[in-house]
């Protein structure tokens, strides 16, 4: 087979599939028309439009929140590999865990945490 030949029986395949997909979608979309007030939140009626603007505060426990995710992505491979790399390994980590608690604090003194 040569490389055209394996080049267009792909693109051939990816058509087919990216239509398969449009068609799927087609017939299990709900419809075209808006949909009504649906209640959200557990079933209550809405009080607020579902994209109105949040507080900037949760901005910031946003970004805190992000930063602890990072450190569990981060720890969880590290302790899979701390034995092979030794000492400095550990020390790597508590430097990363200084830079996140140096986060914390900051955050805490501006008031970040207080929720009245």
């Amino acid at each position: 087979m040569s490389a055209t030949t394996a080049a267009l029986s792909l693109l051939g395949i990816s058509l087919i599939a990216v239509g398969g997909v449009y068609g799927a979608a087609s017939v299990v979309r709900i419809g075209s028309g808006a949909l009504g007030a649906a209640p959200f939140g557990s079933g209550l009626e809405p009080t607020e439009h579902a994209v109105s603007r949040f507080h900037v505060r949760w901005y910031t426990v946003t970004m805190l929140f992000l930063a602890f995710d990072m450190e569990m992505v981060f720890m969880y491979p590290w302790t899979r590999v701390i034995s092979a790399m030794g000492p400095s390994a550990v020390i790597e980590m508590f430097v990363f865990l200084a830079v996140l608690v140096t986060g914390v604090v900051y955050a805490w003194r501006e008031g970040a945490l207080r929720w009245t």
